[in-house]
C-alpha cells in the first residue's frame, strides 16, 4: 500500500477492508486525494489527505477555487473524528486560497 493511503487509514483508525466514506458526500470513497497536489509541493500528511468518490475527485481535485472549501471541510472532518492535526497548517492554506473563492 502506498504511504499516503497508510497515513489516512492509520490516522482515522480504518483498515483497508473498512467502508470509507467520501468526506463530501458520504458515499463510498475510492480515492485518497491530496488536497494540495504532490506536483504543487503537497505533502503526505493527514491535513492534506481527503477521502473522495471518483466523481468528487474529478470535480473538485486540483482546482484553486475549491481549495478553500476542501480545506475547511477536511479540517472539520478531522476534528469531528478526534484526529489530531496541525491547525496552523490549515489556517495558512485557507488564507492562501481565500482569494480564489
Amino acid at each position: 500500500m502506498v504511504k499516503y493511503k497508510e497515513i489516512y487509514l492509520k490516522s482515522l483508525g480504518y483498515t483497508p477492508s473498512d467502508f470509507i466514506a467520501c468526506e463530501l458526500s458520504g458515499q463510498k470513497a475510492v480515492d485518497i486525494h491530496h488536497i494540495i497536489s504532490r506536483g504543487k509541493k503537497g505533502e503526505d500528511r493527514i491535513e492534506n489527505l481527503m477521502a473522495l468518490t471518483r466523481e468528487n475527485h474529478l470535480k473538485y481535485g486540483d482546482k484553486k477555487h475549491y481549495m478553500h472549501q476542501l480545506l475547511r471541510t477536511h479540517r472539520l472532518f478531522l476534528h469531528e473524528n478526534g484526529v489530531k492535526f496541525d491547525n496552523n497548517y490549515f489556517n495558512e492554506l485557507i488564507k492562501k486560497y481565500e482569494d480564489y473563492i
